[in-house]
């Protein structure tokens, strides 16, 4: 099998993670997000956007919505979705290509979301930091901000320590092209210090003539814990108005959760 690996993050991502994305991207948080957006008396900004997974159906509920996304390949898919849909919708909805950690909008929003994780690729105290600034001088006075993040499990942590599969074995999707494609996720290490793990997402792919391929998509991902996130809010003037550990709404702290949902408002 040829293997392909790339440090180039920015470039690899666009080359093929984007293109496969929606394959694999599937979580029970569409209604979550939507329930906030339909509440929300404003525009609406969303980091990370990708292909629009979410974007795209907040702008179907009437709301104006801005999508800011650093990657050309996902903004790219994200716009052919747009431009299927009606003339009106379309005209709700502005795509920004942007790094979420440093960008100027001249907006201001009622809503700010973050689904999916994007906070974790953050890989230090000093982005995370800037990012939550941003959002907040792109937000009303009374704005909110709503986002998760992959809350670490510990045997996962120890595990990854010498290589651990966290996703593997997942079913094949076809491309329109015919070549069959499997994803998985492999934490190569951790860092305790910088409480970091290096994560390679990879796809192993099957062609019509029968050669095969493993694209490694590698990327460092951070893990926080429910005082770390109240800190960088409180820090950069937020105030936490939720937490939740699933979609559902239930209460962070009782049960080990599979995510730490947050929603917070500026202050």
């Amino acid at each position: 099998m040829t293997e392909q690996r790339s440090e180039r993050r920015a470039e690899l991502y666009d080359w093929f993670s984007s293109e496969f994305y929606d394959h694999h991207a599937i979580r029970d948080d569409l209604d979550f997000y939507l329930s906030y957006a339909v509440n929300t008396p404003g525009s609406i900004l969303e980091l990370g956007c990708g292909t629009g997974r979410i974007l795209v159906p907040i702008a179907g509920t009437g709301k104006r919505i801005t999508g800011l996304d650093r990657s050309d390949g996902m903004l790219k898919i994200c716009q052919g979705k747009i431009d299927r849909l009606q003339a009106e919708v379309r005209g709700r909805v502005r795509l920004v290509r942007a790094d979420i950690r440093r960008f100027d909008l001249h907006e201001k929003f009622s809503l700010a979301l973050i689904p999916f994780g994007p906070f974790n690729c953050l890989p230090d105290t000093g982005d995370q930091i800037s990012c939550l600034n941003c959002v907040r001088e792109h937000l009303d006075d009374d704005g909110s901000l709503v986002f998760d993040v992959w809350y670490p499990k510990h045997e996962e942590l120890r595990m990854s320590e010498h290589g651990y599969h966290v996703v593997k074995d997942q079913p094949h999707f076809e491309m329109p092209d015919g070549r069959r494609v499997q994803w998985g996720i492999f934490n190569a290490s951790v860092d305790y210090n910088r409480q970091l793990i290096h994560e390679e997402m990879y796809y192993d792919i099957d062609y019509p003539g029968g050669r095969k391929e493993r694209l490694i998509y590698p990327s460092p991902v951070s893990y926080f814990y429910r005082y770390e996130i109240e800190h960088l809010l409180a820090r950069t003037g937020f105030r936490i108005a939720g937490l939740y550990r699933d979609f559902h709404k239930n209460e962070f702290g009782d049960q080990y959760p599979s995510e730490l949902i947050v929603e917070a408002v500026r202050q």
